[in-house]
């Protein structure tokens, strides 16, 4: 083989090995990241939040500018669903690691007859210590629950459970900035769910 040939080949090889690296790290990195949601598209910050929190504070959603908030509307008797949700969140803060301190879970409650903010202390406690629930009266809940199209209504349960309260699962990012990003189904996994929130803390 001749020294131009041989030339000719490695300049070949280095061609198909600078191709391979761009093809499979450097062109999935510059691609759109694909959410497991709905997107939200506004330039209008998400709507004020304003509740009573645990121990007698205020819990307002603009005190949270900087972080990543996950706002979730529920309540503590709930059965099966808000359980369920929680469990997957904290799951979804194991993945992140240590970054889920930039991230803040915010529970709304749609039951504040019976979920006062020591009862949702408790309860949120036992999926995440960093967890918050927050309530507040009837009108200022039914406010806000409006404004981020949420709908709630109680229904008939059973002599264990009292009334039950029928809600949208849904889960719901605001970025650092204050802005409602992405809305999660119930469906979605823990897996996905730190997928979609690591990507909001780059």
């Amino acid at each position: 083989m001749s020294k131009a040939l041989k030339i000719t080949l490695i300049s070949l090889a280095g061609v198909v090995a600078f191709v391979a690296i761009v093809w499979f790290f450097v062109l999935p990195s510059l691609a759109p990241y694909n959410f497991h949601g709905q997107v939200i598209q506004s330039n209008q910050a998400a709507p004020a939040v304003e509740l009573d929190g645990p121990d007698g504070s205020t819990v307002r959603l603009s005190d949270y500018e900087g972080k990543v908030v996950v706002l979730y509307f529920g309540y503590t008797y709930c059965p099966d669903v808000c359980p369920i949700t929680l469990s997957k969140l904290d799951r979804a803060m194991d993945i992140i690691g240590d970054k889920a301190e930039d991230v803040q879970v915010i529970m709304v409650s749609v039951d504040p007859e019976r979920d006062t903010p020591e009862i949702l202390k408790a309860y949120m406690a036992h999926f995440n210590p960093t967890f918050i629930g927050v309530t507040g009266d009837t009108n200022t809940i039914d406010r806000i629950a409006t404004t981020y199209g949420v709908y709630y209504e109680a229904a008939e349960g059973s002599d264990a459970t009292g009334y039950l309260v029928n809600h949208t699962a849904t889960v719901m990012i605001v970025d650092k900035d204050g802005y409602l990003k992405l809305v999660l189904p119930f469906e979605g996994t823990a897996e996905e769910m730190a997928a979609d929130l690591s990507h909001f803390l780059r």
